[in-house]
């Protein structure tokens, strides 16, 4: 009986304000939020009240036979809980529902694994705190950020005791064989890997309002069709997209909340077919093979690498001048100071500096609420630099309460 799987990842940045070079020294409170709050508003109303509105009426529908899973960052739920608790308490009626599975990942959606394994773990554990409070849940299954994936990040997250992780299904490292069964690293078998069918999540997520698309459009029946012939070369269907595809990206009058609506009973409707969540596909079915990844992987852009935010020397440079950073910050043991520079790890604000062209640039720049990549980059390094100056400030009082301090 093959099983689909639905995970939706919910994540919003906390954006920096204009800040130019002569606030350094004298501003130190880098974030917009007006725009932080307006966005969430916008988002709220578009997508993720209607939208989980729609699948508590799917639960309710199918008798708990339709389940999904979400991965919130810990700053998408920070702000919801300053300025829409309302949308957070809706997320915690999707868990009472029981058919609703809360994923782990890095708080603050970063590419800590790749320069501090340190703050990795702190980010996954406070994560996992955050999860527990707001839903009562302890995350068995890890999505790290943007599904950035090779074997040593899945060898590492197995020892802190995961038993599954979410990944993009790339096509080269499969080869002969298809995203639709369960993988798991070379010579690990204490974790298995749930690979994105990105065909059939971007059919949805990107080109479900393509008028030019040789199958618009896409109703429900058609992509249950679609998913129905899976049956007999594959155990799981994983539909992996952003949850601001339903209403934000994809807008309410693309018809996208009616597919929404019926493509669960259109898929239910074949009596081999049922939804899983991934903590449950990993119980339900055995690992058909290795799936080796030596090299680093995400789901964005053509290229499925991660160009998107370490594409080019701006992206570099702000990556690892932050990260240069993390010995003073958390010696100052200062949490808000902390917290202030573990926002600044945000991949969003890397993304922005991305200067690629054509289809994935039209995406970036989609996202960005800056004029070009470079005022991104100055932006964030005017703020980099005036945490700097905090840094350093920190450091003389320090000092000066030693000088001061009797024997």
């Amino acid at each position: 009986m093959p099983s689909v799987c639905f995970y939706f990842q919910v994540h919003q940045p906390f954006r920096l304000k204009h800040y130019d070079c002569f606030k350094i020294g004298h501003d130190h409170f880098y974030e917009d939020e007006k725009s932080n709050k307006e966005i969430l508003d916008r988002v709220s109303r578009k997508c993720y009240l209607p939208s989980n509105y729609t699948m508590l009426s799917l639960i309710d529908k199918h008798q708990g036979d339709f389940k999904i899973a979400y991965s919130l960052s810990g700053t998408v739920i920070e702000q919801m809980e300053k300025y829409r608790p309302d949308v957070l308490r809706s997320f915690q009626a999707l868990t009472e529902t029981g058919c609703v599975e809360f994923l782990s990942e890095t708080y603050y959606h970063s590419l800590s694994f790749l320069y501090s394994k340190n703050e990795f773990v702190r980010q996954v554990k406070k994560h996992r705190e955050k999860i527990k409070e707001h839903f009562n849940q302890e995350p068995t299954v890890f999505r790290n950020t943007e599904l950035i994936y090779n074997n040593e990040i899945a060898n590492f997250i197995s020892i802190q005791g995961y038993k599954g992780i979410i990944c993009e299904g790339v096509d080269h490292l499969l080869g002969y064989r298809n995203s639709n069964f369960i993988y798991h690293p070379p010579q690990n078998q204490n974790i298995k890997c749930l690979l994105k069918n990105y065909k059939l999540s971007d059919d949805i997520a990107f080109r479900f309002s393509n008028k030019g698309w040789d199958e618009w459009p896409l109703t429900a029946p058609k992509f249950a069709n679609w998913v129905h012939q899976v049956a007999g070369n594959g155990e799981t269907i994983n539909l992996f997209m952003d949850y601001e595809t339903f209403g934000e990206h994809q807008w309410p009058e693309t018809g996208i909340f009616d597919f929404l609506a019926h493509a669960p009973s259109q898929i239910l409707a074949h009596p081999d077919f049922d939804f899983k969540t991934p903590s449950e596909v990993i119980k339900k079915y055995e690992a058909r093979g290795e799936y080796d990844a030596p090299n680093l992987t995400s789901w964005a852009d053509i290229e499925r690498d991660l160009s998107a935010w370490l594409g080019n020397s701006l992206q570099h440079d702000a990556m690892e001048r932050i990260y240069a950073l993390e010995k003073k910050v958390k010696e100052t043991q200062d949490q808000n100071l902390i917290d202030c520079w573990a926002k600044l790890l945000t991949s969003d604000h890397f993304y922005y500096m991305c200067t690629k062209y054509w289809n994935d640039g039209d995406v970036h720049k989609y996202f960005s609420h800056y004029n070009s990549p470079h005022d991104a980059y100055i932006n964030f390094m005017n703020v980099v630099t005036d945490l700097e100056h905090v840094l350093e400030m920190e450091e003389e009082k320090t000092e000066k309460l030693s000088i001061q301090s009797p024997m």
